[in-house]
């Protein structure tokens, strides 16, 4: 009985934090978001490029998240008003989830 009861509650906190993740990226899709950001962002953000090279793990989830409250903020915010509200989700899909501190950084840039 105390065996099948922990086994539930590992089950429960297992499904709450898969859920929680689920819903902290938004409605965004990653799989878009790593297209758009090669296409968009990689251009520039590379080594050797106009910008200071960057990739997902570079940061952390909350300084994504703090990146994206932001976006007027950017140098390059210019570049961000051609894109839709939709591909700005998927791209913070994207780098959000494979953020250095999320349970799949990415692994390469």
């Amino acid at each position: 009985m105390i065996r099948r009861l922990g086994s539930a509650l590992i089950l429960l906190v297992f499904l709450i934090g898969a859920v929680g993740l689920a819903l902290a990226a938004g409605d965004g899709n990653a799989r878009k978001g790593k297209y758009l950001y090669r296409k968009n962002c990689r251009t520039c953000h590379i080594d050797g490029g106009s910008a200071k090279s960057l990739s997902p793990i570079d940061k952390t989830q909350a300084k994504w998240d703090e990146a994206f409250k932001n976006i007027e903020k950017m140098p390059c915010k210019d570049k961000w008003s051609a894109l839709s509200e939709k591909d700005i989700q998927d791209m913070y899909a994207y780098l959000w989830g494979h953020a250095f501190d999320s349970p799949s950084p990415a692994k390469c840039e």
